[in-house]
């Protein structure tokens, strides 16, 4: 991951209608290891890349978290409701997710079953591509970057398959969609 790259994600996160307010209020949602995960963050970079407005063809933004000491879905509800108060002001969806539990519902929603994430940091290593493979967190003033797959493809505009989970129908899904919204991003085959 070069410097130049996390200075430009973070300046760009930073100028985000949508990222900066989350980083801004990080301290105040109290969740144990949580990031600003996955599609805002590679969504906002590409308008960003393709000179459009930050926001464009963005509908929800997720945040994660990790508690293994609550599996229950009313705990993750407990949390999604708290916070999506406490960000009513955004124009998009707040998704909260215990990526501690969510080898419990998978393979319900996606075929197969997943063994059980270890942290938050494992479960962003799982996203369906190179680029979505990402999460921002402000810690002590900073902002922290967990890019396991490092940002190249992410700043580039490069939508690469990320094989561990997902199956080829779940990231030609995503690809069609994205494609319509951002045209010019480079596809790389399953």
């Amino acid at each position: 991951m070069t410097l130049q790259f996390q200075r430009d994600l973070e300046s760009i996160a930073l100028a985000s209608p949508l990222l900066a307010p989350i980083i801004d209020a990080w301290d105040t949602l109290a969740l144990p290891d949580s990031w600003i995960a996955a599609g805002v963050i590679a969504q906002t970079v590409w308008n960003h890349r393709f000179g459009l407005p930050l926001m464009h063809g963005i509908a929800d933004v997720d945040l994660i978290y990790f508690d293994p000491n609550d599996l229950t879905e009313t705990g993750e509800a407990e949390h999604a409701a708290r916070i999506r108060s406490r960000l009513a002001g955004l124009p998009v969806q707040i998704d909260i997710k215990n990526e501690a539990r969510v080898h419990i519902w998978y393979e319900k929603k996606f075929g197969h079953q997943i063994a059980p994430y270890s942290s938050s940091i494992d479960a962003i290593g799982s996203f369906p591509t190179t680029a979505t493979a990402i999460g921002l967190k402000r810690e002590r003033g900073r902002v922290l970057i967990n890019a396991p797959f490092g940002l190249n493809d992410l700043m580039s505009g490069i939508v690469r398959p990320n094989k561990r989970q997902i199956s080829e129908a779940v990231y030609t899904a995503k690809v069609e969609r994205w494609t319509a919204i951002w045209p010019n991003l480079q596809i790389i085959p399953w």
